[in-house]
């Protein structure tokens, strides 16, 4: 079978992870790379064996050689180069969020159809393969209907400056940045369910807080203390058309002993937790059973959920199917997202 030649754009810290992917799977070719800075494309190229490089994101899809694409930039530029990849004849691995608007996702969305070529959304919690196993457990009934749901993600120190915490490169703070990990999930696991109703808060209290000494966390390459035009913490309720519901509360920086990881689901056969550790709760002879299923890793697995991500995209491209996390989950995330946004600013429930 013919090998998939692949393009990344953008050489920040996350496309690591795709490259590294890419270069591990058998039938993909990572034949370029493309980053405004042409140094640290070098050092990317260098590193994963890619043979072309470009500072023009246009130039790399001009290359007729280049079948695929995986974009790793800003989320002010995802929908723009999304668009014009899908109109360049290129299939599309882009990283979450999909954008920053629904009307850009909209947009993108139109791209797919019209171009005929695929685009899948970097939601990668999804391809975990804890999430996979969890996800079949589910869809053979074994937590009965799915109705609530809770999620956090609190930093309490880890607000990583530079372009994250510029809101016209990000589209906002830790909701779009980790959020949007914990709630595609809840709501993938919940059998992706029609949102209709949200009602949320956010709040900018404590700032990057570059002050805190003792502790480090993990900055931007382009961090500056001084830049700093995003939410420190969201919360909010959402509610979808079957009755279930999600509560979800995310922070970059909040005055908490330690960070929290916490995702957990309930149904009425049973319930189940997926941070910090898998756990399966369910009833037996009258009696509630705690049960922990045996996998290769207890939590998150990063580098088999990336993987499983690209070999995902590869297969979906070699095969023509729809990916798992196709542009229209990321249109309904964007309505998600943005209806949080809305409605902390108008301090009211908002309809979607």
């Amino acid at each position: 079978m013919k090998s998939i030649n692949v393009g990344v754009i953008g050489t920040g810290s996350i496309s690591a992870m795709h490259l590294q992917s890419y270069q591990k799977h058998a039938n993909a070719n990572l034949l370029a790379v493309c980053d405004l800075n042409e140094e640290r494309a070098q050092r990317a190229a260098e590193k994963y064996g890619a043979t072309k490089i470009y500072t023009d994101y246009n130039e790399l899809l001009a290359d007729p050689e280049i079948d695929a694409v995986s974009i790793c930039t800003w989320n002010n530029t995802h929908a723009e180069i999304s668009i014009a990849a899908l109109n360049a004849g290129k299939h599309v691995l882009v990283e979450k969020p999909l954008c920053r608007t629904v009307e850009e996702a909209l947009k993108v969305q139109e791209a797919v159809k019209s171009s005929g070529k695929l685009l899948q959304v970097g939601f990668v919690r999804r391809y975990d393969p804890n999430a996979q196993m969890l996800r079949e457990f589910a869809d053979k009934g074994e937590f009965g209907e799915i109705y609530f749901a809770k999620a956090s993600s609190i930093r309490r120190l880890g607000n990583p400056g530079g372009w994250f915490s510029d809101i016209e490169r990000s589209g906002g703070g830790p909701l779009i940045d980790i959020g949007v990990h914990v709630i595609d999930l809840c709501w993938y696991m919940m059998g992706r369910p029609k949102p209709v109703a949200v009602s949320a808060n956010t709040y900018r209290k404590l700032g990057n807080r570059s002050n805190v000494r003792n502790l480090s966390f993990y900055k931007a390459a382009d961090y500056d203390a001084e830049k700093n035009t995003v939410e420190d913490m969201a919360n909010a309720m959402i509610r979808f058309e079957n009755g279930a519901s999600l509560l979800v509360d995310v922070s970059f920086t909040l005055h908490s002993k330690d960070n929290q990881q916490s995702v957990k689901l309930f149904g009425d056969k049973g319930g189940f937790e997926i941070d910090p550790e898998v756990v399966i709760v369910t009833e037996k002879h009258d009696t509630i059973i705690n049960i922990q299923p045996q996998t290769d890793n207890k939590g998150f697995d990063f580098d088999a959920a990336f993987q499983s991500e690209v070999n995902h995209f590869i297969s979906s491209i070699e095969n023509g199917t729809t990916p798992l996390s196709p542009v229209e989950d990321g249109v309904e995330i964007m309505k998600i997202l943005c209806g949080i946004y809305e409605s902390a600013e108008k301090g009211a429930e908002v309809l979607l």
